[in-house]
């Protein structure tokens, strides 16, 4: 036994010498467990100072440009309805059918009532003229003759009433009696309602407490009013609709139960993409603020002792600065404490590091989920 276990170990002691010798001449296979790790990347924005549009969100709610209600004006049986349901119509189109045969007879009537009247007066002239009549009965066969023509027009349009033509052009909603229902007896029956939707109308209110504050900054110097009198429109889900819109109507008196002033938007709507009764968000311009730094939303946390940000500073460290904002811009809040402008503040990727711990800056590329830093005009 000692014979064989005295070779094997000559030739471990062997392989033991070579690997010592020699491993210093190949590369390092890869970093052991112990090595350290490369600093974590995040997505970074220069801010810096520039003229910025102030913004205001504020809610409303969307509403029909204009609303028809659909009634029946004469009494009758509906024989027909005219019209898809949810679907567009023009003015003057037959919505429903009632049953004309009582307005024809009438009209039929009125038209030979009236022929007659008419032939009378012309037979009447010659007759004046020569005295064979008295100019009272001349009066009284013309006044007739008018009376005819009147009860006419009343026949007719009863006849055309009886195919309930729409008022205006839009999009109806279902309607609300069905064939065979009697309408119009003793009141104007509703049948349905036709709203106009392109344009689309935003009613929405300002506190009467931040006009005047916004007005006395302007009238100070301190802000200017803004060049663009173009607002936007939020939708439910926060995407901007793709049109912008106008502010035409501001009430002139404050709401003394809300401290509130109403205003009215007006947006196209030609593919019909918002409804009416839907809750929206106005965003619209209020002035323009020189020499102002701004940041991403997404870029601003909330601690104990107020609003800060994250910055890379020293030996792109990263580094928290404490901030104050006081108004928007779009999507960023503007900053009035804490910067100075050219610091790269970090919006992504914050969970990756801690304070003081070192990080790789990446310019926050555009098609991320992110406002721009700045917005120089």
């Amino acid at each position: 036994m000692t014979t064989q276990i005295k070779p094997i170990i000559s030739i471990l002691l062997l392989i033991v010498t070579l690997t010592g010798c020699g491993g210093s001449d190949k590369p390092a296979a890869g970093p052991g467990p112990g090595a350290a790790m490369p600093p974590p990347e995040v997505d970074v924005v220069t801010v810096a100072t520039g003229n910025v549009t102030l913004t205001q969100d504020l809610p409303g709610r969307l509403q029909a440009y204009r609303t028809a209600q659909v009634r029946a004006r004469v009494e009758g049986v509906v024989e027909k309805r005219l019209f898809e349901e949810g679907s567009d119509v023009k003015a003057g189109m037959s919505l429903f059918q009632i049953n004309t045969r009582i307005y024809k007879s009438a009209a039929e009537s009125a038209k030979a009532d009236l022929a007659i009247a008419r032939q009378t007066v012309e037979r009447y002239k010659p007759l004046l003229e020569i005295k064979a009549v008295s100019q009272q009965e001349f009066d009284l066969a013309d006044a007739k003759a008018k009376q005819a023509e009147a009860a006419l027009s009343r026949a007719e349009e009863d006849l055309e009433n009886a195919s309930v033509p729409a008022a205006i052009s839009g999009r109806i909603g279902r309607a609300l009696v069905t064939e065979g229902a009697l309408v119009g007896k003793g009141e104007a029956t509703l049948l349905a309602t036709i709203e106009q939707l392109d344009p689309i109308y935003v009613n929405f209110t300002q506190s009467g407490e931040d006009l005047l504050r916004l007005r006395q900054a302007v009238m100070n110097g301190k802000l200017k009013r803004a060049e663009s009198t173009k607002v936007e429109l939020l939708q439910e889900d926060g995407s901007v609709y793709p049109e912008s819109g106008k502010i035409f109507f501001t009430d002139m008196a404050v709401d003394p139960g809300t401290g509130a002033i109403s205003l009215r938007a007006e947006f196209p709507n030609p593919k019909r993409e918002v409804w009416p009764g839907m809750f929206v968000r106005i965003r619209f311009p209020e002035a323009l603020a020189e020499n102002a730094i701004r940041v991403p939303q997404r870029a601003v946390q909330v601690g104990p002792q107020g609003q800060f940000v994250m910055i890379v500073g020293a030996e792109n460290k990263m580094t928290p600065v404490p901030i104050k904002t006081d108004s928007m811009s779009g999507e960023d809040f503007i900053v009035s404490e804490g910067l100075k402008g050219g610091e790269q503040v970090i919006v992504n990727g914050l969970q990756k590091a801690r304070p003081g711990s070192p990080v790789k800056p990446v310019p926050l590329q555009a098609d991320k989920p992110s406002a721009p830093a700045a917005n120089s005009k």
